[in-house]
């Protein structure tokens, strides 16, 4: 399961980043066009991703109810860290797209 909450928070923070506002306050550049759809194609996949591993984790029934809670738990925080401390929410994304795949790859 943490797997999976690294993964969405990091999905999160790409469809975050995707939005010229978000990524003005986080990075202080604005994005370009190209820039906009590959972070929202990463922000998807990497959803994509915590809905595998949140899966594989407790199969089709259980996996499906956690990793709504954890999408819930991750936006939750995102959030919460965005107006607050957008850089803390930048690093924490970092956080979990490096060490996500780890996590989830580490259980098999």
């Amino acid at each position: 399961m943490l797997a999976a909450g690294m993964l969405s928070y990091a999905g999160f923070s790409a469809l975050c980043l995707a939005m010229e506002r978000h990524h003005q306050q986080m990075l202080g550049i604005t994005p370009t066009a190209g820039r906009k759809v590959q972070l929202r194609m990463a922000g998807w996949a990497l959803l994509g991703f915590s809905l595998w591993a949140s899966v594989m984790s407790a199969g089709w029934a259980m996996g499906l109810v956690r990793w709504t809670a954890v999408l819930m738990g991750s936006a939750v925080l995102l959030v919460w860290l965005l107006p607050y401390r957008p850089r803390w929410a930048l690093a924490l994304a970092g956080v979990g797209v490096l060490l996500g795949p780890f996590v989830a790859l580490a259980r098999f």
